[in-house]
C-alpha cells in the first residue's frame, strides 16, 4: 500500500488558499527522559553543533518563529539565522533576511530589554486585551496584538496566515504550546530530537504534559506565577489529546542526537479544519490522478478515515475497470456496512459527492449518509460540467452532516480533469 497520506502543499498559493492557518512545524529536543531542560540557571543544551546548524536551516525555511514569554524570561533567546548564506539567500529570493519573531503572553508582563525584541527583524506579540495594555505600557519593541478577553489558538493562527502572510511557522515552545497546538489539531509536523542525557528532576519542565496550566514549564508562555496563568483557549480540546497515532516520515542520526518527524493522522470532529484534513485531503487528490482518464465523466479520489486516524479504505474513478463507478462509492464498496467505525468517520473527496447521477441508483451523497458518515471533506465543489447546479454539499449538510471545503486544494483536484475544460 502506498503511504498512508500525502503532505500538504507548505507553500500554497495565497489566492487560493482558504484553509485560514499557516503550516505549522513543532520543534523541540528533549532528554531520553522527555524534559527540556533541568532546573539549573543556565539553558540545558540538548541538541549537537550538527543539529543546532539544522535547526538553523529550519529556521531560514519558514516565515515565522514563535516561542513563548517563557522561553524568553527564561533564556533570553535571540531567535536568529545565524547563517550569513541562509539570510543572504532569504534576501535574494524576496523575503526579509530574518523570519518574523512571534511570542504569546497572556499577561504581558515581558522584558522590554530581552534580546528577543532587539535582535532580527519585526517582532509580534500576542496577548489579551488586558496584556496589551501592560506591554504597551512596558514600551515593548513589537506590534502588539490582543486577541481579545482571553488567548485563542485559532484567532492567533488566522492573524499570522490573513495579516502578516505567514504560511510556514516554526515553533520553538515550550511544552505548554506545543501541548495545546497537538491537542488542537493544529499542528502539522512535530519534528523532536532525542538527546543522549537524562535529567531525572521533577521539577524540570517536560516537553509535553496536560492542558491545564504547567506551572513554570520554561518555554510554556502561559501558566507561571508571573501572571500568564490564563491557558490558551482550548476549543474543544482541553485537557486530552486527539487519538491515533502520529505518522513516522523520517528517522536521522545526527552526531549523537535522534531527529524523528512525525505528522498527525487523527480526522477533525465537526465544522472546524484540523491539520490531518490536508494531508487526508492531500492524498484523495492523489488518488484522483491514479483514474483512467474519461471525456464524460470526473477524475476523483476519495479516502475513508476513522476517528483515530485509521485508514478504513480508499478508491477512486473508474476503479477496476468499472466505467461507471465513483470514488465515494468504491471505496464504501470495501466496508462493511455495519463498521461501527462509519458513525465517527470522515470521508475525504476531491470533488464534492454528487447530488444526482444517472449511471446508479444512488448519488454518492445519499451513500455516505446511508453509512452513517457524518462528516465529508472535500477540495472542489462540482461545476456544471455534467449536471447543473449539482449540490451534493448541500445535501449533506441538509441532513446534519459536516462538510469542509478546503478549497486550497481545487487546483490539485482539478489537474486530472484539464482535459474537460
Amino acid at each position: 500500500m502506498p503511504h498512508p497520506y500525502a503532505s500538504p502543499d507548505p507553500d500554497p498559493d495565497p489566492d487560493l488558499d482558504p484553509y485560514p492557518y499557516p503550516y505549522v512545524l513543532l520543534s523541540a529536543a528533549v532528554s531520553l527522559d522527555g524534559y527540556l531542560d533541568d532546573t539549573t540557571p543556565e539553558r540545558l543544551l540538548l541538541s549537537s553543533p550538527a543539529d543546532f546548524d539544522r535547526v538553523d536551516e529550519v529556521r531560514a525555511s519558514v516565515d515565522a518563529i514563535l516561542i513563548g514569554a517563557g522561553t524568553i524570561r527564561a533564556d533570553n533567546p535571540r531567535l536568529l539565522v545565524n547563517s550569513p548564506e541562509r539570510r543572504a539567500a532569504r534576501v535574494a529570493a524576496g523575503q526579509p533576511a530574518y523570519p518574523l519573531k512571534v511570542t504569546v503572553s497572556g499577561s504581558g508582563d515581558l522584558d522590554p530589554a530581552a534580546n528577543f525584541w532587539h535582535t532580527g527583524g519585526e517582532k509580534v506579540v500576542y496577548t489579551t486585551e488586558a496584556g496589551a495594555e501592560r506591554a504597551r505600557a512596558l514600551g515593548i519593541a513589537a506590534d502588539v496584538v490582543p486577541l481579545g478577553p482571553e488567548l485563542d489558538w485559532r484567532r492567533l493562527l488566522e492573524h499570522l496566515h490573513e495579516v502578516r502572510g505567514v504560511r510556514r511557522l516554526m515553533v520553538e515552545g515550550g511544552g505548554t504550546i506545543h501541548t495545546q497546538l497537538l491537542q488542537q489539531g493544529l499542528a502539522d509536523e512535530l519534528q523532536l530530537v532525542l538527546a543522549p542525557i537524562f535529567v531525572g528532576d521533577l521539577d524540570a519542565p517536560r516537553l509535553f504534559g496536560p492542558a491545564r496550566h504547567q506551572g513554570g514549564d520554561r518555554g510554556g508562555d502561559q501558566g507561571d506565577s508571573r501572571g500568564d496563568s490564563q491557558g490558551v483557549r482550548q476549543g474543544g480540546y482541553r485537557g486530552r489529546y486527539q487519538g491515533g497515532r502520529l505518522r513516522l516520515v523520517e528517522t536521522r542520526r545526527i552526531e549523537d542526537v535522534v531527529l524523528t518527524r512525525y505528522e498527525p493522522t487523527a480526522p477533525g470532529t465537526g465544522p472546524l479544519p484540523v491539520a490531518a484534513d490536508r494531508h487526508w485531503l492531500a492524498l484523495a487528490c492523489e488518488l484522483a490522478a491514479q483514474c483512467p482518464p474519461s471525456r464524460t465523466a470526473f477524475s476523483v479520489g476519495a479516502v475513508i478515515v476513522a476517528a483515530d486516524g485509521t485508514e478504513l479504505a480508499r478508491g477512486h474513478s473508474r476503479e477496476a475497470g468499472d466505467p461507471v463507478v465513483h470514488a465515494e462509492e468504491a471505496a464504501l464498496a470495501k466496508l462493511d456496512p455495519a463498521d461501527p467505525r462509519l458513525s465517527t468517520a470522515t470521508v475525504y473527496s476531491s470533488l464534492e459527492p454528487c447530488a444526482r447521477r444517472s449511471s446508479r441508483p444512488s448519488p454518492c451523497a445519499r451513500l455516505i449518509l446511508d453509512a452513517g458518515v457524518r462528516r465529508v471533506v472535500t477540495a472542489w465543489r462540482e461545476p456544471d460540467t455534467f449536471v447543473t447546479e449539482a449540490d451534493g454539499t448541500g445535501l449533506l449538510s441538509a441532513q446534519g452532516v459536516d462538510v469542509l471545503v478546503l478549497a486550497d486544494y481545487a487546483e490539485r483536484a482539478k489537474a486530472p480533469n484539464r482535459h474537460l475544460e
